[in-house]
C-alpha cells in the first residue's frame, strides 16, 4: 500500500530547504553585488547595481590597464616622436604601468593554484596506495598504523606550526624560496593525507574481492590491479578526495603566513587578501572582486569533475 503524501510536508520540507540555501548562497550574492557597484553606490541596499562596474575586476586580471595610469602628454610625446625604438617606448611606458604592484592578484592566483594542485595531486597518490595497503593487506600493526595515523587530527594547527617550522628551518628549506614551497607542500600533504586515508580504504573494501582475484588469475600483480581495477572503479571517491585536499590548501592560511613571512613573491591568495584588507588600497569594489575571483577555482574544479562523483560503478561488476 502506497502512502499519500502530505502537501503540507513537502511544502514545509521544501520551504526549508530553499531556507537553508538562500542562507548559504547570500554572502556570494552580496559579495557580487558589491564588487559590481561603483564607489557612489555602495549606500544602495539593493542587491542590483545600479551601473555596472567591471573596473576592479579588470584591474585584478591586468585587462586594458596598459595606458591606464600614462599622463595624456606622454601619449602624445609617443604618438608625435616616430623615432623612437620600440625598447624606448617600453621603457617609458614601464615607468607607468604598476598596476600590478597595487595588488599583484595574478601572481598571488598563481602560487595558490600551482601549491594546491601540487599538493591535492601529491595527496591523493599517496592516499591510494596507502589506503589500499590498509584495506587489502594483512601485516603486523596494520590497525595500530591506520589509527595513528588519525591521530594527527588531535592537534590543531596551532600547536603544530612552531614545531614543523623549527624541523624545516634546521633542514635549511626555509632559507630558499624553493624549499619554502617544498616545506609548505609537504605540510598541506600531512593535513590531507589522513582524512584521505580514511576516506579512500573505507572505500576500497566497498570494491568486491572477487574482482582482484579474478585479475590475479589473469596474471595483474597488485600495482596492475590498482591501476586498471581500483583506480577506475573508486573515480568518485578519488575526486572527493582531491576536492578536498584542494579547498584545504587553498584556503588555508595560518601556515602559509608563517612559512612565506621573508618572500613576497610566494604569497597565496588568503595572505595576499588580508595584506589588502589592511592595506591603503583596500576599496570595496577591489576586495569584493579579488574574493570572488578567489572562489572561482573551487567551483570550477567541482563542476568539471562532478561527474565524477557518482556512486555504485562497481554494482553489477560480479555475480555474488
Amino acid at each position: 500500500m502506497v502512502k499519500k503524501r502530505n502537501p503540507l510536508k513537502s511544502l514545509g520540507f521544501f520551504l526549508l530547504v530553499m531556507i537553508i540555501v538562500s542562507f548559504s548562497i547570500f554572502p556570494f550574492i552580496q559579495m557580487l553585488s558589491l564588487s559590481l557597484k561603483y564607489q557612489w553606490d555602495w549606500g544602495n541596499p539593493s542587491l542590483i547595481p545600479r551601473k555596472i562596474n567591471v573596473e576592479a575586476y579588470k584591474e585584478l586580471l591586468n585587462i586594458d590597464q596598459d595606458l591606464k595610469n600614462v599622463p595624456q602628454s606622454v601619449i602624445t610625446l609617443l604618438e608625435e616622436t616616430p623615432e623612437l625604438t620600440k625598447q624606448q617606448r617600453s621603457a617609458i611606458l614601464a615607468k607607468y604601468q604598476n598596476t600590478g604592484e597595487v595588488f599583484p592578484f595574478l601572481r598571488y592566483f598563481k602560487n595558490s593554484l600551482i601549491l594546491s594542485l601540487s599538493a591535492a595531486f601529491f595527496s591523493v597518490c599517496l592516499a591510494i596506495f596507502g589506503a589500499y595497503s590498509f584495506s587489502r593487506l594483512r601485516f603486523r600493526g596494520r590497525s595500530t598504523i591506520q589509527r595513528g595515523v588519525l591521530f594527527v587530527y588531535m592537534f590543531g594547527g596551532i600547536l603544530l606550526l612552531i614545531p614543523l617550522y623549527r624541523l624545516f628551518a634546521s633542514t635549511g628549506l626555509l632559507a630558499t624560496p624553493t624549499g619554502t614551497f617544498i616545506s609548505l607542500l609537504v605540510v598541506y600533504m600531512v593535513q590531507t593525507l589522513p582524512v584521505s586515508l580514511y576516506m579512500l580504504g573505507n572505500y576500497f573494501r566497498t570494491v568486491p574481492f572477487s574482482l582482484e582475484e579474478a585479475a590475479m588469475i589473469e596474471g595483474l600483480g597488485r600495482i596492475g590491479i590498482i591501476f586498471k581495477i581500483i583506480i577506475p572503479l573508486s573515480a568518485s571517491a578519488i575526486a572527493t578526495v582531491y576536492i578536498y585536499s584542494f579547498m584545504i590548501a587553498w584556503n588555508e592560511y595560518l601556515f602559509a603566513s608563517v612559512f612565506l613571512k621573508n618572500y613576497k613573491m610566494l604569497y597565496t591568495l588568503p595572505i595576499g587578501l588580508k595584506t589588502l584588507f589592511v592595506s591603503k588600497n583596500a576599496i570595496w569594489d577591489r576586495i569584493m572582486s579579488a574574493s570572488m575571483l578567489t572562489a572561482v577555482p573551487v567551483m570550477a574544479l567541482f563542476m568539471s569533475i562532478q561527474n565524477k562523483i557518482t556512486g555504485g560503478l562497481a554494482a553489477g561488476g560480479v555475480k555474488e
